[in-house]
């Protein structure tokens, strides 16, 4: 347990960085999930107009060092290459 006044506030702020880290892990999650789900239903179109939004909560999750910057590089990488497959 804290006992100091700043351990204390430290714990607080853990808890509250915590949630955010959590809720955002899991919109990215269910949006990439999305997105491959569309790909896999053979929704293209529906899938290029959602890619900038799946762009987009890449880059934040980088920005706010949620995931690497690297691994959204990838991600997006390989979720744009599993769109442009299914397109042929």
């Amino acid at each position: 347990m804290p006992i100091t006044k700043a351990a204390k506030k430290a714990v607080k702020k853990n808890i509250t960085r915590r949630k955010a880290n959590v809720r955002n892990l899991n919109l990215l999650k269910k949006t990439k999930k999305d997105f491959l789900k569309l790909v896999k239903e053979g929704k293209i179109e529906e899938a290029k107009k959602m890619a900038p939004n799946l762009y987009k909560t890449l880059d934040k999750a980088a920005k706010t060092n949620l995931i690497k910057k690297n691994k959204a590089n990838r991600d997006k990488s390989r979720l744009m290459k599993k769109l442009k497959e299914k397109k042929k």
